[in-house]
Formats: structure tokens, sequence, C-alpha cells
């Protein structure tokens, strides 16, 4: 039988496409997750605000970190919208971050995470919201997905798939989308504004590493400054040991008042030399009456008496 070229041209052609496929069959099996898309979806696929990711990707710690790793990359992909009618928003753009990507990613992993976060007390004003996937691609050429919001209620789940937090970060994502530019978005007055929590306070009140702490009081007005006294090491050391040798449970969100007259409420923020405070919440009259957002424990006498003695007189 006589064989010409074009018959050896298609038989070639043949083998390179089954070798090609068994190649792409092969790859896939072998990463065991699914391939995180390169580029942005042009429609959000999730149902919510916030909390959905295209693919979960199988990079080691991501169960316990949003961002683990290094990478090199992020590109942010915007879907606006209102948060009365979520889901299937439509991408409006995208911005890449190459310059940000090791900086964005170490803020982001400073934050607490779990596998499946507890929802806290929500409002519902209806809105404007914007929903956003990063992705962060690594030098090896693997990437991961995070998912997050912006939205009115600042009650959102940012994501990767395996792991999730229940800290804001939605208009720090706005300005790095506008910008080009990451720099997380900080209250003007942290005894006021919303903190993010810091990785660590869903197993312990006060994570380790503390190196100073600020006693907040309560405000005289709307319009006046919560007063406040700072110190360093030695008290915030000793603080948060008596804070977490208090038996603590998952953070409920609220608590019961006592009905005494003793209405004080104490804010103390733990600084580190890195990442962000972390933030207690003191409640003299109501039980349980001290909480981190993430966990909550009852307020014993000898913590309530040194958050007394620390505090700033109440007319500032």
């Amino acid at each position: 039988m006589r064989i010409t070229r074009r018959a050896v041209a298609v038989f070639t052609a043949l083998i390179a496409v089954v070798t090609g496929a068994a190649a792409v069959l092969i790859s896939q099996s072998a990463g065991g997750a699914p391939p995180v898309p390169a580029s942005c979806p042009q429609r959000w696929g999730g149902g919510d605000v916030g909390g959905w990711v295209p693919a979960a990707a199988d990079i080691d710690g991501a169960g316990e970190s949003l961002v683990p790793g290094s990478p090199v990359r992020a590109m942010i992909c915007a879907y606006p919208g209102t948060n009365t009618h979520p889901g299937g928003e439509r991408l409006a753009g995208s911005r890449i971050l190459t310059g940000q990507a090791r900086v964005m990613a170490r803020d982001l992993a400073h934050l607490p995470v779990a596998a499946a976060p507890r929802v806290g007390g929500c409002t519902l004003m209806g809105g404007p919201m914007t929903n956003y996937l990063i992705r962060f691609a690594y030098p090896d050429g693997r990437a991961l997905w995070v998912g997050s919001a912006e939205e009115v209620n600042s009650c959102v789940e940012t994501t990767n798939g395996t792991s999730g937090s229940r800290s804001y970060i939605g208009p720090s994502i706005t300005a790095a989308y506008r910008t080009g530019t990451w720099k997380p978005v900080h209250p003007d007055d942290p005894c006021q504004g919303r903190t993010l929590g810091r990785r660590g306070q869903d197993e312990r009140m006060v994570p380790d590493g503390a190196v100073s702490v600020v006693v907040c009081g309560r405000a005289a007005s709307h319009t006046a400054k919560p007063p406040r006294r700072e110190y360093g090491e030695p008290t915030a050391r000793d603080l948060a040991a008596m804070l977490n040798s208090a038996d603590s449970r998952p953070s409920e969100h609220r608590c019961r008042g006592g009905g005494g007259g003793d209405d004080r409420e104490f804010r103390l923020l733990f600084g580190y030399p890195t990442g962000p405070l972390a933030d207690v919440r003191i409640s003299v009259n109501c039980t349980p009456g001290v909480d981190n957002g993430l966990l909550q424990a009852d307020l014993g006498d000898p913590v309530r008496d040194r958050v007394v003695r620390l505090a700033p007189p109440q007319n500032g």
C-alpha cells in the first residue's frame, strides 16, 4: 500500500491532537483542583454580595490565610450592582496591580479567617454595591482568587474559596481599583472607627505580640472625640494575658444588660509591629462583657478593675 505525504501529515497532526488532549487530562487530574481562570469572568457567578470565587485554588495555606505565600501580580475585577438584587453582575472593568501584589497579600494575610465565618448583626439598608474578584498570580504559574465587595451595610464575607473573613475591606479594594495603588483605608480615629480585626482573634481574645494598647473611653457627645490613654508593651502584655485567661466562646455579637447604673464602655486597641490592631470591647454592665468580634467572654472583676484604672477620665 502506498502512503502519500498528505496521509503522513494528517496522521502526524492526529497524533499531536490526541497527545495534547491526553496531556490536558493528565495535568487537570494531577492538580486535583479545577484550574483558576486567567482572566476576569464576564459575570459575577455568586448569588450574594461578596463571598464567591470562580474556583478555589489548591495552594498550601489557603485554609489559614486569605492569600498565602508571595504572589507577584494582582488583578482586580469589578462587578457593580445593587445589594437588593445581587448576583449575575456584569464585568465593568479590571485593574492590574503589578508592584502592589506582595503588600496587598501581606495585609490580607493578617485578617482573621475561618472555614465558615460567623455572620454578625447587619443593617439592611438598600443601595449600590460592587462585587470584586482579585486574582493573585504566583511566580510558579499558580493563581488564587479572592472574592469580596463594597456595600452600604459594610457586611460582607471575603473568601478565597477555602477560608473566609468577615473583616470589611471593601473601601480599600475600591480605592485600589480606582487608583492602581493598594493602601488600606483606616478610620481617622481608631477609637471611633471600624477596625479589621487581626488573625488569631478567633482563637485568643488578644493574639500574641502586642507592643502597645490604647484604652478608649466614651465620647462626651457625638461631635467630640473619645478620651484615650496609650500604654507601652509591659501594660499591653499584662492586660492581654488577663483577657486571654478568661474562658471564651464564639461571639454572638450581643450581650444582656444587668440593669444597674454602671453603663461604662471601653475599647482596647492593641498595636503590633506590623499589621492591623486587635480590637476588644468592654461593657461593664453587660454579660458577656468582653468581645473582640469573634470571641466573647464574661467580664471578671480583676479585668474590669484593671481596665477602669487604665481608662481616661470620662470628661476627656
